[in-house]
């Protein structure tokens, strides 16, 4: 799966002004409504999606990453949303850190094994210091999807 083909510039927040995880996810979800990706009329489902899943277990996988990532009926493909934040968010992370990377996709419901491929290939993809030093220094929404378009082709 291409990461980069998940992104363009308006689902991407290179400053995120949320502290904790809940503004986070809620940051990142408007900003997708805003790009047209997720329906004005489906925010609070999607919303009640990724907050049941997070309460689960925290998905601050550590390194400072999260990816929070819900299926639900309100999106016909693969949605996602990436946002960054310099000075990090609570995310109540497994190794307790504050998150810098946040990618927030949603899936359609009834595509289990896509959920579990793009979990994975985010996963991989941030697990490399090099990516998360390249997404860390980029100047802006463009910068950060060159390094996903970037990355993808060589990985």
């Amino acid at each position: 799966m291409m990461l980069a083909n998940l992104l363009s510039a308006a689902q991407i927040i290179p400053e995120m002004r949320a502290t904790e995880r809940w503004q986070a996810i809620e940051e990142i979800v408007a900003r997708l409504v805003e790009a047209g990706r997720i329906a004005e009329s489906d925010r609070v489902a999607v919303l009640a999606a990724l907050k049941q899943r997070e309460e689960t277990m925290s998905t601050g996988i550590g390194f400072g990453i999260a990816i929070p990532h819900a299926s639900s009926d309100c999106v016909p493909e693969v949605v996602a949303g990436f946002g960054r934040s310099k000075a990090g968010i609570e995310f109540d992370s497994l190794d307790n850190q504050p998150v810098h990377f946040i990618v927030l996709f949603i899936v359609p419901r009834d595509q289990f094994q896509t959920h579990l491929r793009t979990l994975a290939a985010i996963a991989k993809f941030l697990n490399d210091r090099t990516v998360r030093d390249e997404l860390g220094s980029a100047a802006d929404a463009q910068e950060i999807l060159k390094v996903f378009a970037n990355r993808s082709q060589r990985g």
